[in-house]
């Protein structure tokens, strides 16, 4: 709060650097499970890199990430969507945009219609992002393992054990040759 505080003084209430520390202590919040303390910090970070002309589209999409799984958290899910499906619509239409980003997003939205019970939905979103990944950065990459991982859970739901449990052997295998 201090740093705020600082930063603040010293910047500006509304200048974009301001959102470093906003952010850092939102993610302290979030992380100690204060969804309600975190989302005010969240909610001003964005509102700021929103009216700054020059925020770089990865920094934007972060901050309505962070916000989004914190109203999921909380099961707010009709607040989470649309701020995960506007950071999916920043991802992809960015000139630098990685396919890390766009499967993250991705895998960020299956993951809410999951929590809603909008299986197929959420199964579609993470083959995708699955794919993509594995695409960029072959079968042994961390985010390839979440992907997996995602899957398993979701498979596992459904009552899809057979496919649950070989989606976990895979997430495994990934995670040890990392």
């Amino acid at each position: 709060a201090r740093a705020i505080e600082i930063a603040e003084r010293t910047l500006g209430e509304n200048h974009p650097d301001v959102t470093t520390s906003l952010n850092n202590l939102a993610l302290l919040y979030k992380t100690q499970c204060r969804f309600r303390e975190a989302e005010p910090l969240y909610v001003k970070s964005l509102k700021i890199l929103q009216r700054s002309f020059n925020t770089h589209p990865a920094v934007l999409t972060a901050n309505l990430n962070n916000l989004a799984s914190v109203y999921a958290n909380q099961g707010y899910y009709k607040e989470a969507e649309p701020l995960y499906k506007q950071a999916l619509a920043i991802t992809e239409r960015s000139k630098d945009k990685s396919s890390l980003d766009v499967a993250n997003s991705l895998n960020n939205l299956g993951e809410l219609y999951k929590a809603q019970g909008r299986l197929s939905e959420a199964e579609s979103l993470c083959l995708q992002a699955l794919a993509m990944n594995k695409h960029s950065y072959g079968d042994h990459h961390p985010a390839v393992s979440k992907n997996l991982n995602t899957l398993a859970f979701l498979y596992k739901e459904q009552g899809r054990l057979n496919e649950a449990e070989d989606m976990f052997a895979k997430a495994l295998e990934a995670t040890k040759q990392n």
